[in-house]
């Protein structure tokens, strides 16, 4: 890789949207990058004005000139070659590469991704590791980023920019960036191999024309780790030699189950290989299915007791310490298989059997949507063999995963036949990492309990959210639900708690909603209710913007996408008779409003007309001044009153105007419904529509327990159930 030959492109005008992403100049006139920077998004043309700039800002000068398009892949794969109006004098050559075998390459890239933007472009030095067995059935490599960006606040791609970055490992080409990945986090680039264009007729006239002629690849293939000097190896490796000497220290053949462990990897090496225990060691902690890999071999050899409770005691010490996963190499790939037709067959079914397996784990991300795609199959496997089961065990046996939990939930789910294979695979696992077969078995018969309830479908969201107060900018904790229409819910897990921005907060209320959408009926729409304490009532969380949902849609505030309103729990722990009072409201059918819109009305006269005249009424709608209106809203809700309208807005009672167009007074089933498509009109028309609506909406039936909501950050070591 030669930092002289990297090339930042803009192409468009600038009257117009342009695009910006990186290259890198293969020949000294010819530029390798990704196609879709070169077009409009818009209208799919390509852009007829094209600017580079060739070099590396912080290296040498840098040459800036104009490019034109010479080729695209004729099957439409993502890839392009550019010629630059001036001819760049780097010394030597490219040298193309098509990774083999299966072993993980590292690899490096120099880009321009919008996250390392500071007034300008400004290089970012890509680098991780490329594993060859993750590129799945679309053929792309995925790039898994050692240093990555965090998702942006606005959502705009970090990644944007970084497409066209030519991917080098062992100092060969192997092929171009031309995608993230927000499955993982930003922790994941896409990129397309050059052996799938390197050989296209056109591609090699160029470089015959413009380069020392048509590139040939060269197969590279990963070397096993060696084991470096004793005073520069990490404490995990030293901690990796001392365990595995507990189990293979003194037996002649540890040397051959170390051979096979290395061609199981995806090396190649012959059979006079003769690895030390260092050199093991450090194979160990470069690949964290190497030494459950390398326990699967040895548990048929190591025959006696002493010797297998070693062996049990390594695999969990190793697994707490973060020096292994729990499956091993072929375990994965046979559960994968396994998940993959699942996935296709019922998409729902994964997320489902998780959401009631592990209630009480902190599941990743795709896990938290209604349909699993076999693409992110490999995140959510990793993530769960690190997460243990909290449920007792025999004495001095290994803890049952949360991983295996699942797998036996969903084993239920398909049935006696056609869960019999992944059932097969958890008791091999059992066996090999000695879990017990009564604590397996239990799982087993909860999983059974389970498959044989019929669950109601989700049909709202529950949210708490409570200013994080600590923060220097504004920032919240917030939990979600996802609640049945039989009064039960599960948990709608993000990946930590920690302090989150309005617009992180609305995008994962967007994403709760988006779930339960799924499970609703096409007429029914989908609402969510935000629990907040009393000095929160007054939040605009209905005006929080999570973005744009794609390229296509534009965005719009929460409280204008969906149904959204407000609920406050705290006031039953305050005032004894609430609830009583709530549901007696609820119950009794009084559709006429009260509209309070005096400010001679005092909380005392309220309090007569609330427990007199209006002893039954469901519904009040508060107008005034922001003083006032405190306290009547907050006596409305101590004396039962489901249902509380009001205008954050106002100021006095001519403001009540403001809410008219909602019809505040007219039929209750709707009100809801009417207050977010007013939210929707005043965000498309601030000026003529002021008025920003605040709806407190308790049905008896439909309010989780408070207790079952807490904003406690998780302790260490969560459990899966």
């Amino acid at each position: 890789m030669d930092p002289h030959r990297l090339v930042l492109i803009r192409s468009g005008t600038t009257r117009l949207r342009h695009r910006v992403g990186s290259g890198y100049l293969v020949a000294p006139r010819l530029v390798l990058t990704s196609g879709h920077i070169l077009r409009n998004g818009e209208s799919g043309d390509y852009w007829g004005q094209i600017q580079v700039r060739v070099g590396h800002p912080g290296r040498s000068e840098t040459v800036r000139t104009g490019a034109e398009l010479v080729w695209t892949h004729p099957q439409g794969l993502d890839v392009a070659l550019l010629l630059i109006h001036d001819e760049i004098d780097v010394p030597g050559s490219v040298r193309w590469g098509h990774p083999v075998d299966t072993a993980p390459l590292r690899y490096e890239g120099l880009g321009f991704p919008l996250a390392s933007a500071e007034g300008g472009r400004d290089v970012e030095h890509l680098r991780g590791v490329l594993p060859p067995l993750s590129s799945g059935a679309r053929g792309l490599y995925v790039l898994d980023q050692e240093p990555a960006p965090d998702l942006r606040d606005d959502g705009r791609k970090a990644w944007g920019g970084a497409s066209g970055t030519a991917v080098f490992c062992e100092d060969h080409l192997v092929g171009v960036v031309i995608r993230d990945d927000r499955s993982y986090g930003n922790r994941r680039l896409r990129a397309l191999p050059a052996h799938h264009f390197v050989r296209d007729d056109r591609f090699e006239a160029l470089l015959r024309r413009y380069a020392d002629g048509p590139p040939r690849l060269t197969e590279i293939g990963a070397a096993p780790p060696k084991a470096r000097p004793a005073a520069e190896r990490s404490p995990a490796e030293q901690e990796t030699e001392r365990l595995l000497w507990s189990v293979l220290g003194g037996r002649i053949n540890y040397a051959a189950h170390t051979r096979a462990l290395v061609r199981l990897l995806g090396y190649t090496v012959p059979d006079s290989h003769e690895p030390t225990m260092p050199d093991l060691a450090a194979l160990v902690a470069a690949h964290p299915r190497a030494l459950p890999s390398l326990s699967g071999t040895l548990t048929t050899a190591l025959t006696g007791e002493d010797e297998r409770t070693r062996l049990t005691d390594v695999l969990t010490r190793a697994r707490a310490g973060g020096l292994c996963l729990l499956l091993s190499l072929e375990e994965c790939e046979h559960l994968l298989e396994l998940l993959r037709g699942i996935c296709k067959d019922q998409p729902t079914l994964v997320p489902r059997a998780a959401r009631e397996a592990l209630r009480y784990a902190w599941l990743p991300d795709p896990l938290n949507r209604t349909h699993l795609c076999a693409d992110d199959l490999e995140h959510v496997i990793e993530h769960l063999e690190s997460v243990s089961d909290s449920e007792r065990v025999p004495d001095y046996t290994p803890p049952v995963p949360a991983l295996l939990r699942l797998v036996e939930y969903v084993a239920a789910a398909l049935g006696r036949e056609a869960g019999s294979e992944l059932r097969s695979w958890s008791d091999r696992v059992a066996a090999r990492t000695s879990i017990h077969p009564a604590a397996l078995a239990e799982r087993r018969t909860d999983a059974g309990h389970w498959a044989a309830r019929q669950q109601s479908p989700f049909s709202s969201v529950v949210v708490e959210v409570s200013r994080a107060r600590t923060e220097p900018r504004e920032s919240y904790y917030c939990r979600v639900l996802l609640a049945r229409a039989d009064g039960t819910h599960a948990p709608f897990h993000e990946a930590e708690s920690v302090a989150r921005t309005p617009e992180e907060v609305a995008r994962r209320v967007r994403d709760a909603v988006e779930v339960v959408s799924d499970e609703l009926g096409p007429t029914d729409a989908p609402h969510a209710t935000v629990l907040v304490t009393r000095d929160s009532l007054h939040l605009p969380i209905d005006e929080w913007n999570p973005g744009a949902p794609n390229m296509f849609v534009p965005d719009q505030p929460i409280g204008a996408e969906f149904c959204i309103t407000l609920s406050c729990p705290e006031m039953s722990d305050l005032v004894r008779s609430r609830e009583r009072e709530h549901r007696r409201r609820w119950e009794s059918g009084h559709a006429a409003p009260l509209v309070v819109d005096d400010e001679r009305v005092t909380p005392p006269r309220l309090r007569r007309l609330l427990q007199t005249t209006h002893r039954d009424v469901t519904r009040v709608v508060l107008h005034g001044s922001l003083e006032q209106r405190d306290a009547l809203l907050e006596l409305c809700l101590a004396l039962g009153v489901p249902v509380v309208l009001w205008d954050r807005r106002a100021d006095c009672p001519a403001d009540a105007a403001g809410l008219r167009h909602l019809d505040p007074t007219g039929p209750l089933a709707d009100l809801p419904e009417r207050v977010r498509v007013f939210r929707g009109t005043a965000f498309d028309e601030p000026e003529t529509f002021p008025a920003r609506p605040a709806l407190v909406w308790e049905e008896p039936d439909r309010r989780p327990r408070p207790e079952s909501l807490s904003l406690q950050d998780p302790s260490e070591g969560v459990h899966a159930s």
